[in-house]
């Protein structure tokens, strides 16, 4: 078999099972949301479920990245699916005898963020090893493509799934994803790292040498921080969408799943153009790129009148449309420029640091998103974003770190 065929068929059998894994899991977190608002009404409570969800992540990143480049990756990811898939067991079974105690949804989020924690990096890790350096770009709007069709899809299929059955057979559903990903990642052959030679130094001082690493990299470490700042000003928004519709234009919930289902059509159209396309030449203009359009589309409908929902669902499009090229391009940069040795420390680190910028977003458009203002807010963050894309195109050491 040549090898060009040899790493499509292995790329195309590992994303099948996670394309499943990734909707199911979708479809689940969707449903614990609205079981936990049926159940509490509390603000509070899904509050700490968020935070459940992703700080395990911000929190251990940085420590979870040496274990997955010290471990055998895929079987990291093995025993991730699989610890997902028993601590969700729990729940089913304790939801077969009766309600499940919020206590316990929000333990289980809190193992499945862990797990998740392990999964991701070590996903994005293993890919290097498969897929040559020219089509790594590609391969990210293919899992961008992915991701993109669960957001579209999750939600509906979850209030659909909800309406219709119980919590404990959703999570069971999810269950079934996991043991199908490891279905098929269990007889794809993933190239071996050469064996670190001497005795391993700890825990932080491997952390520092991924760190290292990124640092060696000329420009990665200022486009992290520029990335972080990005994801301080964006974050918000999610948070004030719904409310952009339903407040300023004076929609309705409807109305504001029509902006959502919007944004979700841009999403899929970026990732599909840039799976077929790739990208431009050089990475970083188009990350760069893609930074301009999402701050403009951000800022302008800050600009827009009640009247003019129909020019903000166009305007979701192109903010939807911008992200798969930063997202995607950035990972395939990352997966490209960096050893793979190292890479499973990186990505954790950088996810890490992405994780810990969103809290602080919403933290303040809590705070003072009423006091400024719902449109308001658009155009500051929409100006942040064209600021990020100003310091990448004018740091040089940023602007030319993917040649």
């Amino acid at each position: 078999m040549n090898i060009n065929s040899s790493w499509k068929k292995a790329f195309y059998l590992i994303w099948s099972g996670q394309a499943v894994s990734l909707l199911t899991s979708s479809i689940v977190q969707f449903a614990i949301i609205w079981y936990l608002t049926d159940t509490t009404q509390s603000a509070a409570v899904l509050s700490f479920a968020a935070l459940a969800g992703f700080l395990p992540q911000a929190l251990l990143g940085p420590f979870i990245g040496v274990y997955i480049d010290r471990w055998n990756r895929k079987y990291t990811m093995v025993i991730a699916d699989l610890s997902i898939a028993a601590v969700s067991l729990i729940l089913v079974f304790v939801g077969m005898g009766g309600p499940i105690p919020v206590w316990l949804v929000m333990a289980v989020l809190l193992v499945r963020s862990i797990g998740t924690a392990f999964h991701s990096p070590a996903l994005s890790a293993v890919t290097p090893l498969l897929v040559p350096s020219e089509s790594l770009t590609k391969c990210a709007g293919y899992s961008q493509t992915l991701q993109s069709v669960s957001l579209l899809v999750s939600p509906a299929a979850s209030a659909v799934l909800y309406a219709s059955w119980n919590l404990y057979a959703i999570i069971l559903l999810d269950v079934l994803g996991a043991l199908l990903a490891v279905c098929t990642l269990l007889p794809v052959k993933i190239p071996a790292l050469p064996p670190q030679e001497g005795q391993r130094p700890n825990v932080i001082q491997e952390a520092v040498e991924g760190f290292h690493a990124l640092q060696a990299q000329k420009g990665f470490v200022g486009l992290i921080l520029t990335s972080a700042l990005f994801f301080l000003a964006v974050m918000p928004i999610q948070a004030l969408f719904p409310l952009m519709s339903t407040s300023h234009f004076g929609g309705t919930t409807v109305d504001a799943s029509i902006a959502e289902t919007a944004f979700s059509v841009g999403l899929l159209a970026g990732s599909l153009i840039l799976g077929a396309w790739g990208g431009h030449k050089n990475k970083m203009t188009t990350i760069i790129l893609s930074i301009i359009l999402m701050g403009v589309s951000t800022a302008a409908c800050g600009f827009l009148p009640s009247s003019g929902f129909i020019a903000f669902v166009i305007l979701t499009v192109f903010t939807g449309f911008s992200c798969p090229f930063y997202s995607g391009v950035c990972m395939a940069l990352f997966q490209e420029k960096i050893q793979p040795e190292y890479l499973g420390r990186v990505m954790s680190l950088s996810s890490s640091i992405m994780s810990l910028s969103a809290p602080v977003g919403l933290a303040l458009s809590g705070i003072f998103g009423e006091k400024v203002g719902i449109a308001n807010w658009f155009i500051i963050s929409g100006t942040v974003t064209l600021l990020c894309a100003a310091i990448c195109f004018f740091t040089p050491s940023i602007r030319n770190c993917a040649k």
